[in-house]
């Protein structure tokens, strides 16, 4: 087993040496994905979305993370897409190809972005979002795709591709409404205007609002650990419970856990956690999903 955790994690810092858009910080069982373009504003062009899927997939794979942490670099979390990029990319007219096949190239390019947000979505391990100055358009389809979201008191959001005369289509009309109620993701979406800090804090868009990023960061990483210190068998699995629940009913919600526990149920860290409790010490988890 330390062979294979040694292996992967060279194949992780081998994987990080060729990233553009991201940077990977570790600290024990705690990962922070950063977008590190701030001198571009951390836009999204292609290769983006194409690396945020092998972060994310490296991430799940990774059997000494346990929860992971999304942040920036730079005075904004995002300005989303990048619109040079996407002229001259998804948005450009092949005149070679029939209207057809230019219209599968666009369908194929879409579906690759919202795969990006999806491997945030089903990544095992908890992802919490520290969000600081504008998170614009795809922005808000990442932070959505998250489980947990925080914020400093600079923080903007918006809902920029109606202003800009195309449908969000990376998440954010499926995950909104089940974050904040339809209302309010329709007075975000059908207007584009920006929301601050305060008001998505209202929405629930946030779980909570810090005065500076330096807190923003600093409270990240205090929930982080926090969850750490449970068995990460239990969180991922209860992250897959809550995932299954949001697309389900309660009676369907209710058999799959009933199934899920009845299979999964006695695993190693459960004496420890009744052994720990009874002598009165911290207890160490080891098992994974």
């Amino acid at each position: 087993l330390l062979y294979f955790f040694l292996c992967f994690c060279q194949i992780t810092e081998k994987m990080q040496e060729g990233f553009k858009n991201f940077r990977i910080e570790k600290n024990g069982t705690i990962a922070e994905v950063i977008l590190c373009r701030g001198s571009k504003l951390n836009t999204m062009a292609d290769d983006f979305f194409e690396e945020q899927i092998k972060v994310f997939n490296a991430m799940d794979e990774d059997i000494s993370v346990r929860v992971v942490i999304v942040r920036a670099e730079g005075k904004v979390f995002t300005a989303g897409l990048d619109l040079k990029a996407a002229a001259s990319g998804v948005l450009a007219v092949d005149e070679n190809l029939s209207k057809a096949e230019q219209n599968r190239s666009i369908y194929k390019r879409i579906k690759i972005m919202q795969q990006a947000n999806e491997s945030i979505r089903s990544c095992r391990k908890p992802v919490i979002a520290a969000i600081h100055g504008e998170c614009i358009g795809g922005g808000v389809d990442l932070i959505t795709a998250c489980d947990v979201r925080l914020c400093s008191s600079d923080a903007v959001f918006s809902v920029k591709e109606t202003k800009i005369a195309i449908v969000a289509d990376l998440g954010t009309l499926q995950r909104l409404p089940k974050l904040i109620g339809k209302g309010y993701a329709r007075e975000m979406c059908l207007t584009g205007d920006k929301v601050n800090s305060a008001r998505a804090l209202h929405f629930g868009l946030v779980n909570q609002v810090y005065a500076t990023q330096e807190e923003l960061i600093a409270a990240a990483r205090a929930m982080a650990s926090s969850i750490s210190e449970n068995s990460p068998f239990v969180v991922q699995a209860t992250k897959n419970v809550l995932n299954y629940a949001d697309e389900h009913n309660l009676a369907d919600g209710l058999e799959h856990v009933a199934l899920f526990n009845s299979a999964f149920l006695l695993t190693k860290d459960l004496p420890e956690a009744f052994s720990s409790f009874l002598s009165r010490r911290k207890p160490t988890y080891h098992s994974n999903l």
